[in-house]
């Protein structure tokens, strides 16, 4: 049998389109340590250099991008200005921020909101404290959501079935040796954070670092995103967790109280008997 030319596999991905290509090419331009050089977006997002350095060359011309010394380029005026006009029309976020710098100056450690897109928590807003060394969650950052606090913290407040859908959707990498990538083990750690309010990470994402963080509802009962704080895991010992994990819960009820959540919703962040969290 003659086989059959220029033919797709079933599996084979569609190409992607000059859109497509246009926002991986503006999500790797705003990644952390920019300003970035043509050869770093382009191997970001799999694309060649001529069609990096295409829509670079359009997005410096309209204000999104702006070229620097060396051939680097960094976020442009105008996407910034649009990226502050929509963070400041959010209701959530104009109700997180004292909560996180209140959560800050009680717990010592950075505080911040998440919301959720896909299978990805993204970090919109921080509050930090002076430190000698920084953490990972920078505003902008994605992490997966079963590897991080804000992210097991949305989840365990999802629909059962769509807590699964996403978790379906996410390839479960091990990013760290105690990252949680059984689908039993992570339905437990739901289970657990759905009961207390609140969801303690353990170096699942990152090497020697804490996180216990808990969903804000809307006035839906919907989950809208999650308020955490992070630290080492030498400043956030079992015994500051058990502190750390209340205050956190409280923080996201003040906000989700504030979106109109209701309070049969709120009630469900309580927390478990002694018994019972064991």
């Amino acid at each position: 049998m003659v086989k059959a030319v220029n033919t797709r596999s079933v599996d084979q991905e569609p190409a992607k389109g000059p859109v497509e290509k246009a926002i991986e090419v503006l999500e790797a331009l705003v990644q952390p340590g920019g300003p970035h050089r043509l050869g770093e977006i382009a191997r970001r997002t799999g694309l060649t250099k001529p069609t990096v350095h295409r829509h670079l060359r359009t997005m410096a011309e309209h204000g999104f991008a702006e070229p620097t010394e060396g051939g680097s380029y960094r976020a442009g005026p105008r996407l910034l200005g649009l990226a502050a006009a929509a963070l400041s029309d959010s209701t959530a976020l104009a109700l997180a921020r004292p909560v996180l710098d209140d959560l800050r100056r009680r717990t010592g450690h950075i505080a911040f909101y998440a919301v959720r897109h896909d299978a990805d928590a993204v970090y919109l807003e921080q509050s930090e404290p002076a430190r000698e060394y920084r953490m990972a969650a920078r505003p902008g950052r994605r992490s997966p959501l079963y590897a991080s606090g804000v992210g097991l913290a949305m989840l365990s407040a999802l629909p059962p079935e769509e807590a699964s859908a996403a978790l379906h959707a996410s390839d479960l990498v091990a990013r760290t040796p105690h990252t949680l990538t059984e689908p039993a083990a992570l339905r437990a750690e739901l289970a657990r954070a759905a009961l207390c309010g609140y969801a303690v990470e353990d170096e699942y994402e990152e090497p020697d670092v804490r996180s216990v963080a808990a969903p804000v509802l809307n006035a839906h009962g919907e989950v809208v995103g999650a308020i955490g704080v992070s630290g080492l895991v030498f400043t956030m010992d079992s015994d500051s967790l058990e502190v750390f994990g209340p205050m956190v819960r409280a923080a996201a009820r003040t906000v989700s109280a504030g979106l109109g959540a209701p309070t049969s919703s709120l009630s469900l962040m309580h927390t478990a008997p002694k018994g019972e969290q064991e």
